[in-house]
């Protein structure tokens, strides 16, 4: 199936590994110009249709020279994927959990994203089109315990603005749209200082097992697996997509069945 994306210019922040770096292999593979940012860019190197910007887009004025770099190469941005994010385990509970935490989260998961948005507008607004895709989290919604908590409102805080834009901006042509990953494959969850290894040191096991305890605490994943960065790129190409010009405001949930509620 043809996307409707060659040639269209997409900014993908976070795009160094995980489901940034899927995000913008997907984009490139259906012809799309692709502005990747991210602290590191060792991994973005070489490939074709991709410009990587290395930049901190926690920093107040990251996101705005990225679409700065962006707009000073192709004069224009058709797609805004806010990938950017990051979580650190909070065994303490809440009140193990400090002001200056939550504000860490909240610059990573929230606030690069607003940043990223607010940058991009005005460029959107005056060619009369684009997309927004921000990927947010099941725990937005789904705070099982107070591992994530911190992460949690920081990305409830992300969809809630993705349904305001959606509001504020569906007649000026922009789309704003959010993806909801369950647990993925990446070094959120399998990486150095993740999940897995954070449960593993906390509990005295491997951290294989802890990934399985942490999963069956929370209520089971009914495929078995956890889901792949390209499955949730699969997504975000998709509602990036043209094909799909009269969905906005919605939040799509790839979480294996983890959410059992509808």
């Amino acid at each position: 199936m043809d996307l409707q994306l060659k040639d269209k210019v997409a900014v993908v922040t976070g795009a160094s590994k995980g489901i940034g770096l899927a995000v913008v292999k997907g984009l490139a593979a259906e012809g799309a110009h692709v502005v990747a940012g991210a602290r590191g860019i060792e991994s973005l190197g070489g490939m074709e249709r991709v410009t990587a910007v290395a930049l901190d887009l926690a920093t107040p004025d990251g996101p705005a020279r990225l679409m700065a770099r962006a707009l000073e190469l192709y004069e224009h941005i058709d797609v805004l994927v806010n990938n950017v994010g990051a979580v650190r385990m909070r065994l303490q509970g809440f009140l193990g959990t400090s002001d200056e935490e939550f504000k860490w989260a909240m610059e990573m998961n929230f606030f690069a994203a607003l940043r990223a948005t607010r940058a991009v507008l005005p460029a959107m607004l005056r060619q009369g089109s684009g997309v927004i895709v921000n990927v947010v989290s099941v725990n937005a919604f789904f705070e099982p315990d107070a591992g994530v908590l911190d992460y949690g409102a920081a990305k409830a805080a992300l969809l809630n603005l993705t349904k305001s834009l959606a509001q504020e901006f569906g007649s000026k042509g922009i789309r704003v749209t959010a993806i909801s990953p369950g647990p993925v494959s990446t070094d959120l969850w399998l990486g150095k200082g993740g999940v897995a290894q954070t449960v593993a040191s906390a509990t005295g096991v491997d951290p294989e097992t802890a990934r399985k305890n942490v999963l069956a605490s929370i209520g089971g994943v009914p495929t078995g697996r956890l889901t792949t960065p390209e499955e949730v790129a699969t997504l975000v190409v998709m509602t990036a997509s043209p094909l799909t010009a009269n969905v906005t405001g919605s939040n799509f949930v790839i979480d294996g069945g983890l959410i059992k509620t509808m």
